[in-house]
């Protein structure tokens, strides 16, 4: 997952975390300034569920979103080809290892 807090908060003019405290505290979620401060400046470890759904609310997008529809859902291992085998891809320059069976 990609983390993209800075720039949904961007979409809503928000540009400062003490900006986005208040935005949050606005949709009923009071996390502490320290805890604003840790997700807007950088991609956190972890983030609950819970606090996930309360900062989308905040700033009105969703987890899988994406401006104007551009992202396209993929299952996994579609190569473009329908049907195509899901199988994943050796690290270049890495391990000496195979792949796992189909």
């Amino acid at each position: 997952m990609k983390w993209n807090l800075r720039w949904a908060a961007a979409r809503r003019d928000i540009w400062r975390p003490a900006d986005l405290l208040r935005a949050f505290e606005d949709a009923g979620f009071t996390p502490s300034l320290s805890k604003v401060a840790a997700l807007w400046s950088g991609k956190p470890i972890s983030v609950r569920l819970d606090d996930l759904d309360k900062i989308c609310a905040a700033l009105d997008c969703t987890v899988a979103g994406s401006v104007g529809g551009e992202q396209e859902q993929r299952a996994a291992g579609a190569s473009g080809q329908p049907g195509g085998p899901a199988r994943p891809s050796p690290r270049p320059g890495g391990s000496r290892r195979s792949l796992p069976p189909n």
